[in-house]
C-alpha cells in the first residue's frame, strides 16, 4: 500500500498542472542539481591521492591475496602472473597450466564442461594477455600458445552447454559429444575485441582475427582474417612475421 502511495504522489508530481506539483518538481530537480563549487587545485590534488590510494590498495591485495589464490587452483607454479583488478571466475572441474608472464583480467570466465569421460584441460603459454569479460568454456583441451593477445569480449567455445536437440535441451540434457572440441591458438596469434572461436577450431602461428569476427574453421599461419563467418582477408607480409 505504501509503495502504491509513493509512486502515486510522484506520478502526481510530475502530470498534475497544481502550483503545488509544480512547486514539488521545481524543487527535486534543484535538488538534484546541487553540486559542490569548483575548487581546482583542491580537487586535483584530491583526485590524485585517490589514485594512488586505489592503486596501492588493488597492488596489495594482488600480491598478497588473489594472485597466491589463482596460483592454488593451477597445476603448476608460473612466475610473474599478474592480476588486472581480482581473481578470474573459475567454474567446474577442469586441469589449469599456465606459462610466465600470463596477465589476466579479473573479468574473465574459465569454465570447465561438467560431463565427459576425461577431465578437460587449459593450457596457456608464456607472455599471454587474457582481457576483460573473456569466456573460455573448455570442453576437452584448450590450448593458448606463447604471446597470444586476446582482447577484451573475446569467447571460445569448447562446448556450448546444451544439446541442439530442442526437446533434450527442454529435459535439461546436457550436450553431446559431437557437440565438444578442442581449440587451439598457435603463438603470436591475435583475438581483436569480441572475436568468437567455436569448437574443433586451431588458428595458426601469427594470425590476426579481426573484432567481432567468428571463426567456425581452421585459419592459416600469418593472415588477417575476418566475417561472421571468419575468412581469411589477406596475407601478413614476411617482415611482419618477425615482430610478432
Amino acid at each position: 500500500m505504501n509503495t502504491f502511495n509513493i509512486n502515486h504522489a510522484k506520478q502526481w508530481a510530475k502530470t498534475s498542472d497544481s502550483f503545488l506539483a509544480q512547486l514539488i518538481k521545481t524543487l527535486w530537480f534543484k535538488i538534484k542539481a546541487i553540486e559542490m563549487p569548483n575548487i581546482p587545485f583542491v580537487f586535483k590534488l584530491l583526485y590524485y591521492v585517490h589514485l594512488i590510494i586505489k592503486h596501492v590498495i588493488a597492488d596489495i591485495l594482488r600480491i598478497i591475496y588473489y594472485t597466491p589464490l589463482l596460483k592454488s587452483r593451477l597445476k603448476n607454479n608460473p612466475k610473474q602472473l599478474y592480476l588486472y583488478g581480482g581473481l578470474p571466475v573459475i567454474i567446474g572441474s577442469l586441469d589449469i597450466v599456465m606459462g610466465d608472464k600470463v596477465r589476466l583480467a579479473a573479468m574473465t570466465t574459465i569454465s570447465g564442461r561438467a560431463v565427459g569421460q576425461c577431465i578437460p584441460q587449459l593450457i596457456i603459454g608464456d607472455n599471454v594477455d587474457i582481457n576483460w569479460r573473456t569466456s573460455i568454456s573448455v570442453g576437452k583441451t584448450i590450448t593458448i600458445g606463447n604471446n597470444v593477445r586476446m582482447a577484451g569480449d573475446c569467447y571460445l567455445a569448447g562446448y556450448p552447454g546444451h544439446p541442439v536437440n530442442a526437446k533434450l535441451r527442454a529435459l535439461g540434457k546436457p550436450d553431446e559429444e559431437a557437440q565438444v572440441g578442442d581449440i587451439t591458438l598457435e603463438d603470436d596469434v591475435w583475438l581483436a575485441t569480441g572475436v568468437k572461436v567455436m569448437s574443433g577450431v586451431t588458428i595458426g602461428r601469427g594470425t590476426i582475427v579481426a573484432a567481432g569476427s567468428v571463426v567456425t574453421k581452421d585459419l592459416p599461419s600469418f593472415v588477417l582474417a575476418a566475417g561472421v563467418p571468419a575468412k581469411v582477408v589477406k596475407k601478413i607480409e614476411d617482415e611482419s612475421h618477425e615482430c610478432l
